[in-house]
């Protein structure tokens, strides 16, 4: 529900160093969140597993710290050598969502370096290795390099996002920007698909607008995918190492396209076209978002809506038709399927019609009101399976959320409020609330509770 990752920005000319001069910064990032629940997943537990001694009612708390160290070495003028080094010390006390509790781990979080030589008017390449954050375009399947959760604990806050290994090129030439990567995801020990990735993106950013494309190769993995039973009728097909050899080639962007009457009004594009001819793959996925910002009204009111959509695998046919949304951006704040839907349901096979609500009464408080409703696209077909999303609680369980009968899963609500206590120190509460839809109610017989939850969370980042 929250995340306190650092944005690191590169420093202007007049920040910079001089010649053969050495600069270190130091970092410190953590947080403290309590959260409670009940009816967790809707209670489906309860029904589907009820000797798993799943706990649908918990409370947990959760914690982080990052510490890490930053090097700058202006080696020639235009020319530097950078890199930086951190690890993530996180931890659970008492069962989280996931049926986990009482667990924690250290793990190195980045350690990389790089150079950087020209500028960026007259054409600037950096080229970095190591373990590092990338995120291409908006985060629709490239940005989450790390899992957490499980055995590493912190499930909500999530502070892990880098690689394990990257290669990355990137050149800059005035306002436009393309790179080359290698990428390894930072997989936990008990679910390591062991998955390598590589492409390219190229961004255009003018008068703040964007636009971009990229292309995303699976070198290899060994995470299965799972096929529709023919008709729809018994269980899922799952094919090891399905995803070995995908190929994605998405765009994304954004514009203001009535800056003079409506500077405030935007519109937003993303798709993607997944195929891999391998396992006779061909798959789809798109999200368009409109808005509008009152940046000259009392507490700058914001108003947007998203409509987000992932192929399914249709039963009727021999092909796959299922997306993988790989490493996307799972926040509720940008391509979460709803907020406590999202941890049941991944970026497959649904849909959703999202409305979001925000306000800032200060240049201290911050309320933001998400809505969704969500459905899914395929019916009798695979929904909740992905890269690092699991719900272990019992295969029978699993089987449930793999297809439904109706096409209605759920509405959610949103509420969250964040105080800047500090510039560096962050209080975030929120409670949020699920309805189960048709498709959940059918599973279990007609009926099904509404499951909340809460938290209330404190980020300091330095």
């Amino acid at each position: 529900m929250c995340s306190g990752t650092a944005i690191a920005q590169d420093a202007s000319p007049e920040q910079q160093a001089g010649p053969e001069e050495v600069e270190f910064r130091f970092t410190l990032e953590g947080g403290i969140n309590a959260v409670a629940e009940e009816n967790l997943f809707w209670n489906l537990a309860e029904t589907f597993a009820p000797t798993a001694d799943f706990n649908s009612d918990t409370q947990w708390i959760e914690a982080y710290m990052k510490p890490g160290v930053e090097m700058t070495s202006y080696i020639s003028e235009g020319t530097r050598v950078y890199g930086g080094a951190s690890f993530v010390a996180s931890m659970t006390t008492g069962q989280d969502g996931l049926g986990q509790g009482d667990t924690g781990r250290v793990t190195i979080e980045e350690a990389f370096l790089g150079v950087k030589t020209g500028s960026k008017e007259t054409g600037e390449l950096d080229i970095s290795i190591g373990a590092q954050e990338l995120k291409l375009g908006t985060g629709m399947q490239i940005a989450n390099g790390a899992s957490n959760g499980f055995e590493r604990g912190a499930v909500k806050l999530g502070p892990r996002k880098a690689w394990e290994q990257t290669a990355i090129a990137k050149l800059t030439i005035d306002r436009l920007t393309a790179r080359a990567f290698f990428i390894d995801p930072n997989e936990l020990s008990s679910n390591n698909t062991k998955t390598e990735m590589a492409g390219g993106d190229i961004r255009f950013d003018w008068d703040q607008n964007f636009a971009g494309l990229s292309y995303v190769n699976v070198l290899q993995s060994g995470a299965p995918y799972p096929q529709a039973g023919a008709g729809g009728l018994g269980p899922p097909v799952f094919l090891d190492g399905g995803r070995d050899g995908l190929n994605s080639l998405s765009f994304y962007g954004r514009v203001h396209p009535l800056k003079e009457a409506m500077p405030g009004f935007y519109v937003a594009l993303d798709g993607a076209h997944q195929w891999n001819s391998r396992i006779d793959l061909d798959a789809w996925a798109g999200r368009v978002q409109v808005g509008h910002v009152w940046n000259n009204k009392p507490w700058r009111p914001e108003v947007f809506y998203t409509y987000q959509t992932f192929s399914g695998d249709d039963p009727n046919t021999p092909e796959l038709e299922r997306f993988d949304p790989l490493n996307y951006e799972g926040s509720p704040a940008s391509w979460a399927t709803g907020s406590k839907s999202a941890l049941v349901f991944i970026n497959s096979n649904v849909q959703s019609h999202q409305l979001t609500f925000k306000l800032m009464p200060s240049r201290q408080d911050f309320v933001t009101l998400r809505t969704a409703h969500i459905r899914v696209n395929e019916l009798r077909s695979p929904i909740q399976f992905g890269q690092a999303t699991r719900l272990d609680l019992t295969e029978d369980l699993g089987s449930v959320v793999a297809g439904v009968t109706d096409p209605h899963l759920s509405d959610d609500v949103f509420l969250e409020y964040t105080r800047v206590l500090t510039p560096n120190i962050f209080l975030t509460g929120g409670f949020s609330v699920s309805f189960p839809g048709d498709g959940i109610k059918n599973a279990v017989g007609g009926s099904a509770p509404a499951w909340t939850g809460g938290f209330v969370n404190i980020v300091v980042n330095y």
